[in-house]
């Protein structure tokens, strides 16, 4: 008896789900098919009746990521260099990162650094472009407030955005490969002391932000 097409469509969406959290922790090239249906609780045969291949799930799990991230709604809060700080925070708390969430598009950035297959740095790419175009659109509209100390010329607010991905990014690549806690904490805390003076926050750690120590 075949399946229903809602039978179909749960299992593509367990399925989904398994991959969004392994990928999201491990990386592509750190985990299989096999450990993905094992966590959806379905035959390793049963994947191909979904997806054509591991990179055409992870190119679904990486699209998924991007359309439902919680940075992604962060970016329609309200406009204020604290909301504007909360966004690039959540993005980067190592505990956070570590403990069951919604990954975002950052979470792309963090573990496929350096990876050489074709898919994947697409994605890479689309996931960068997505995070750099959502800072821009905060920088802008918080700069025509006179919120931040400088204007909202476009060429400044791409190199700002810029710098803070670059200062985001390499931070969380390096802690999450340290085994100190203290250490993997003090670059944190450096790069967002340094993010935050990008934004002309200085506070060295500024109240109701999550993610710091």
């Amino acid at each position: 008896m075949p399946y229903s097409a809602n039978h179909k469509a749960r299992s593509r969406e367990r399925i989904l789900k398994s991959a969004i959290e392994l990928f999201s922790r491990q990386g592509f090239e750190r985990v299989s098919i096999g450990q993905i249906m094992k966590l959806a609780k379905l035959t390793h045969g049963a994947f191909y009746a979904h997806f054509a291949s591991k990179e055409a799930l992870y190119h679904a799990s990486v699209r998924e990521t991007l359309e439902s991230s919680r940075a992604a709604r962060l970016v329609k809060g309200p406009l204020s260099v604290q909301h504007l700080t909360e966004l690039v925070a959540n993005c980067w708390n190592l505990q956070e990162l570590e403990r069951k969430h919604e990954p975002g598009p950052e979470t792309v950035l963090f573990n496929e650094i350096g990876n050489e297959n074709a898919e994947v740095r697409t994605l890479f790419e689309a996931s960068y472009l997505r995070m750099k175009k959502m800072l821009e659109t905060r920088l802008i509209a918080l700069g025509r407030l006179k919120k931040l100390p400088f204007e909202p010329d476009r060429e400044v607010i791409a190199e700002k955005s810029r710098a803070i991905l670059a200062s985001l990014v390499g931070a969380v690549a390096i802690a999450k490969s340290l085994p100190s806690e203290q250490e993997r904490q003090y670059i944190l805390d450096a790069a967002q002391r340094n993010i935050l003076q990008m934004l002309g926050v200085n506070k060295s750690e500024p109240e109701g932000m999550p993610g710091t120590a």
